[in-house]
């Protein structure tokens, strides 16, 4: 293992923050405002403004930025600035490095201790920043510049076939929707005729909310929170114990004849989404913030429904639908039960539902593999910093 010189992080470049822009600065002209937002997703609109504002705050591609505010897990972390020329807005440094420290080694480098970041943030739960001072203090590793570039080699070589997974991933996600499509065509227009119902004729029992936990319940049980129904997959894990108010009868717990719709979230791409349980018994409680409903088994199979419910006709018909409440966005059953969907004969459901038993598997397969990616890069990160690559 070979043994490094570190300094703290403030020795060896300058971090210059962002400029606090507010809403009244945003004209629709000038030069785009470079946000957190803009970091984590090259996708995102931007904002722009006109106003004079003092150089200092200008970011060109190929500048370093650290963002150190905002959620852990998804707001921090140091980046190559790719985009255009612009501004750079508060809580992002722009990292202004010395000669002795490459930008890429860099930016690796301090990736590869964002938990020792975010250990040394202050704030509270969900928003919280680390000070200039505390990020300064953090030490790095500084070998000489021909070992950086070696183990930055190395690293880049690990993180495109990174890369390569994620494409491959994203191919295999519009597998499903291409699928629909060439079955049953475009449901917008439904050109090959099938037939339309509103959700709520589809249903074989009302829709029913479940029962959410009280701070001074006395009945415990187990109950699935919102984020078991509002990912890729049904998440049987995601339970906590909790105590109620009484003792949960069967009308709120879970069966894999259920199907569980989320009618609250502060995200809006999250409320309305829904999933049949998978794996589970029947005593878990689902919470007052889930819909169940029990669709018609002659009429739909669960494989079709899933997909059905995500297809963007869908998404829209509960976008509209959702309203604001303090923050959040909840849709209730009137409108639930009027989201229009396309219903095929069973026959088309089943070959339908044993096509996406195979892509199913096929992201199964494509999942191990980025786990493994994934490991194997962390490990490079960790070896390559305590002079072991």
């Amino acid at each position: 293992m070979r043994r490094w010189p570190t300094k703290p992080l403030g020795k060896v470049c300058e971090l210059v923050n962002g400029a606090p822009f507010k809403p009244s600065d945003w004209d629709g002209s000038g030069l785009p405002i470079v946000r957190i937002q803009n970091l984590n997703d090259p996708a995102k609109p931007f904002n722009s403004t006109s106003k004079k504002i003092a150089e200092k705050f200008r970011v060109r591609p190929g500048d370093t930025l650290l963002s150190w505010s905002g959620t852990p897990g998804t707001s921090f972390g140091c980046f190559r600035w790719n985009g255009p020329e612009g501004w750079l807005n508060q809580h992002i440094f722009n990292v202004h490095l010395n000669k002795e420290v490459l930008p890429p080694f860099f930016i690796y480098q301090v990736n590869s201790k964002l938990d020792e970041l975010i250990g040394k943030a202050h704030g509270g739960v969900g928003l919280q920043h680390i000070t200039k001072g505390a990020l300064s203090s953090v030490d790095v590793t500084v070998p000489p510049l021909a070992e950086q570039e070696r183990i930055v080699k190395l690293l880049d070589e690990a993180d495109e076939l990174r890369k390569l997974r994620a494409q491959a991933d994203c191919r295999t996600a519009a597998l499903l929707p291409a699928l629909f499509h060439e079955m049953f065509g475009d449901p917008v227009t439904n050109p090959k005729g099938w037939p339309v119902f509103d959700f709520g004729q589809l249903l074989a029992e009302p829709l029913r909310n479940g029962l959410s936990p009280a701070k001074d319940g006395t009945h415990p049980a187990k109950v699935f929170t919102l984020s078991a129904i509002t990912g890729e997959r049904f998440n049987a894990a995601a339970w906590k114990d909790a105590s109620f108010a009484r003792l949960p009868d069967k009308d709120c717990q879970t069966s894999e004849r259920l199907f569980l719709i989320c009618r609250g979230n502060g995200n809006r791409e999250l409320v309305g989404r829904g999933k049949f349980p998978s794996g589970v018994g029947e005593n878990i409680v689902f919470p007052d913030t889930m819909v169940a409903g029990v669709p018609k088994p002659d009429m739909l199979l669960p494989t079709f429904l899933e997909e059905a419910w995500n297809l963007p006709v869908t998404r829209t018909q509960i976008a509209s639908g959702a309203r604001t409440t303090n923050g959040a966005f909840k849709i209730n059953q009137t409108v639930i039960e009027q989201i229009r969907l396309l219903v095929p004969p069973l026959l088309f459901q089943v070959e339908f539902a044993q096509r996406v038993a195979e892509i199913r598997e096929l992201e199964a397969a494509q999942a191990a593999s980025r786990q493994r990616l994934e490991a194997l890069f962390q490990s490079m990160l960790h070896r390559a910093f305590n002079g072991e690559l």
